[in-house]
């Protein structure tokens, strides 16, 4: 099976790939836009700015692919949130494979932000990413800005106020919060992506 992690530059990428190797894979690391489309799965990470990541995604050129890639897809924090339309931060756009924007998460005394930490995950449909993940399964987030609850949201989080934990589109996944950093749920949610038919 040819399973390809996306590299852009934006973090947390040989932890994913160390996460996945733990698991029996053997990822490949890239950013070449014919790798990626030949790929039979994707997993796309990130941490940092959307603002960035979208420059990166356009210099590479793999706009285009990342859009139409069909097989299984996995994005992870900042890799979930390009998925989206749009972002609040810097304005910057997204691969637009689900709809919404990414919209800064409201801090408070109470809740700074970014978001660290574990957190539940509220279940919200099955879905074969979330098979053996129990409902109230805490996972590991790192971020400052968040997707809304849509209809494709497949799993919620609240921080002062719900946003999209896992989200999925035809072959198209994401996690907000990190798997590779999850312990037993997180290898398990990644299990259960390497095992998606193809």
């Amino acid at each position: 099976m040819s399973l390809v992690v996306v590299d852009i530059g934006v973090g947390n990428t040989a932890s994913m790939v160390w996460a996945l190797e733990r698991l029996g894979a053997r990822p490949r690391l890239s950013a070449d836009a014919a790798c990626i489309a030949d790929a039979e799965q994707l997993v796309f990470p990130g941490v940092g700015a959307a603002g960035f990541a979208a420059e990166r995604i356009e210099a590479l050129g793999l706009t285009e692919v990342l859009h139409a890639f069909n097989r299984p897809l996995l994005g992870v924090c900042l890799g979930m949130q390009m998925l989206f339309e749009r972002s609040e931060e810097g304005g910057a756009p997204g691969l637009g494979r689900l709809a919404g924007t990414v919209r800064r998460l409201r801090p408070s005394p109470e809740r700074p932000s970014p978001h660290m930490g574990w957190n539940r995950l509220s279940k919200r449909a099955d879905d074969p990413l979330l098979e053996g993940v129990e409902d109230g399964t805490y996972a590991y987030f790192v971020h400052g800005y968040a997707a809304p609850v849509t209809a494709d949201t497949v799993a919620s989080c609240t921080y002062g106020e719900p946003f999209s934990a896992v989200v999925r589109r035809g072959n198209a996944w994401g996690c907000q919060f990190h798997p590779e950093r999850s312990g037993p749920v997180g290898a398990r949610i990644l299990r259960n992506f390497l095992d998606l038919p193809c």
